[in-house]
């Protein structure tokens, strides 16, 4: 295995053990298929979908407390929303240029549909498609700065390194 996939390899499979023990919490036989079901799974994607962008797990979790915190703030603001009896909402799309490529865009609308208030629902023409609820907040103006946190995550491999372990 050359040197870029065997990191590859790595920081996938850290970063999946990591969503996993999450998930299974202290569920012992949980944490023991996923002793052999994640090792697999991340050899098996490597070996299918060969990538030519890797994911720099420093820089995802520097990335990650300013997400959590967006999110809880969101939360807040959602359910104040919500409460409240004049419900102020103005529900409607937007339409983002979407700059990253393949995965990058990929990461940007799972992250932005995990905020409150948000929801990508795909592409057009270069531009990410996501629904707000309110369009008069301005979300919109911070969409280029998650744009920006995502791609600083993502390294574009050599051409070596799609290789993954013999696939075509």
């Amino acid at each position: 295995m050359e040197r870029t996939v065997r990191t590859a390899f790595i920081h996938r499979l850290l970063f999946t053990s990591g969503v996993w023990v999450v998930l299974s919490g202290t569920d012992v036989k949980a944490l023991a298929v996923g002793a052999v079901a994640v090792p697999f799974a991340t050899w098996l994607g490597l070996r299918l979908l060969p990538q030519r962008q890797h994911l720099v797990l420093g820089r995802l979790v520097r990335h990650f407390p300013a997400f959590a915190g967006g999110s809880l703030i969101g939360g807040l603001d959602v359910a104040r929303r919500a409460l409240s009896p004049r419900m102020p909402l103005s529900p409607g799309w937007v339409e983002v240029p979407a700059r990253l490529r393949d995965g990058g865009r990929v990461a940007m609308g799972a992250e932005l549909s995990l905020m409150p208030g948000t929801l990508a629902a795909g592409v057009r023409d270069d531009r990410l498609l996501v629904h707000l609820l309110d369009t008069e907040a301005g979300f919109e103006r911070a969409i280029p700065r998650e744009e920006a946190a995502i791609a600083a995550m993502i390294v574009e491999a050599g051409p070596s390194s799609t290789a993954a372990g013999g696939a075509p």
